[in-house]
């Protein structure tokens, strides 16, 4: 393995070994508390930009395969683990984590204390940083890190974004058979802006009987508009997505355009809060932000806790209460989950209830989507 050399705008200087892409890249480094799943997380969308600490110490044991993809690609910068595992054994695996990271152009990183990195970034935030296997002297490195845009800075929603529409076409994946469920009968159609949807959003939609067509970032607005009216697509789904939802500004006039017609919407983490920026309340940024599979949920409605699955930087603030009915709470720090908005038939969630990887405490939000759009769809009859 090539010796890799990490610096952090900290001012914190590592070394470990490379076991992906080569080279040098800068990004925004968090860390996720999940114990499985890691091909679903460098796969994520959601994560473009990032360089992902894995607090579990040994990545790389069950391999990859095709199913599990999360999108057509690997979007993260690069994955930092304690120990990387090049012997992998499961009778799903097709390939090993290191030729999926070389395939799509993501260092790998070993060999380093992560916990270490991981209570650095709990103590001191989120930050910046820059890895090479190729830049060794730390002056170089940070004037490198210095020069490089901010997460903050770059629209990652045009990579990541479908180019044109299709329809996706199958529901959950069927654990006792090893295969994807067929599609039941759809009791609506809703079109999903693709912010960086990932595929196990697109498979519960379908599993909650919906007809789903994707569309790009940049979709006519007013198209969807002119089709609801004629009846020809029932609501609308905004997907979770990388980077600093402020920045969209297009997508924030486009969502204000919905929220005049009270079309049907349901929004999934960037989509949670594009719909808090589209009301007037900005989103912020959180110290180290939310990833991982373990986060305490509580329903505000039942009172039940649901341990879900997170992956967010930035959270809508308290004062949405003043035009959304808080639905969701997270119970590590109190910050909003979920909102239902009192001008529509509009609501949302920060947390993932597709949970891939992660648990399924709160898959029925999906259903509760189809309802609300046909319980519309009678009121409009």
């Amino acid at each position: 393995m090539k010796k890799v050399w990490i610096y952090l705008e900290h001012g914190i200087m590592l070394e470990g070994h490379s076991f992906g892409a080569e080279g040098t890249k800068t990004g925004e480094i968090v860390f996720n508390t999940s114990m499985t799943g890691y091909q679903e997380i460098v796969t994520d969308p959601s994560y473009a930009g990032q360089f992902v600490t894995f607090t579990m110490p040994e990545i790389g044991n069950v391999g990859v395969n095709d199913e599990d993809f999360e999108s057509r690609s690997a979007w993260a910068k690069g994955i930092i683990v304690r120990q990387y595992q090049p012997r992998y054994s499961n009778f799903r695996a097709q390939k090993s984590l290191e030729a999926l990271l070389r395939e799509f152009d993501v260092m790998g990183i070993c060999d380093i204390d992560t916990r270490y990195l991981t209570k650095t970034i709990r103590d001191k935030g989120a930050c910046m940083m820059i890895a090479s296997t190729e830049v060794s002297d730390e002056d170089e490195l940070a004037k490198l890190l210095a020069a490089a845009p901010r997460i903050e800075e770059v629209d990652y929603i045009k990579s990541v974004s479908t180019k044109k529409p299709y329809k996706h076409t199958y529901a959950i994946y069927d654990a006792k058979n090893f295969r994807y469920k067929d599609a039941p009968t759809p009791k609506a159609k809703i079109y999903v802006y693709d912010f960086g949807v990932k595929r196990n959003i697109l498979n519960n939609l379908v599993e909650a009987e919906l007809e789903v067509e994707v569309i790009p970032h940049d979709f006519s607005v007013e198209q969807i508009i002119q089709e609801y009216k004629e009846g020809k697509v029932d609501g609308v789904f905004l997907s979770n997505g990388p980077g600093d939802p402020l920045i969209l500004k297009q997508v924030h006039e486009n969502i204000k355009r919905l929220l005049e017609e009270k079309i049907p919407m349901f929004g999934i983490c960037l989509g949670h809060q594009l719909l808090s920026i589209a009301h007037g309340y900005p989103t912020f940024k959180l110290k180290f932000g939310h990833h991982g599979g373990n986060h305490p949920v509580r329903n505000e409605e039942s009172k039940k806790v649901e341990i879900t699955a997170q992956n967010h930087n930035y959270n809508v603030p308290d004062s949405i209460e003043k035009v959304a009915l808080i639905t969701h709470k997270n119970l590590f720090d109190g910050t909003i989950e979920g909102v239902f908005y009192k001008d529509g038939p509009v609501f949302s969630v920060q947390h993932h209830p597709e949970a891939s990887p992660g648990p399924h405490d709160s898959r029925y939000i999906f259903k509760e989507f189809r309802d609300l759009i046909l319980q519309n769809k009678e009121k409009r009859c």
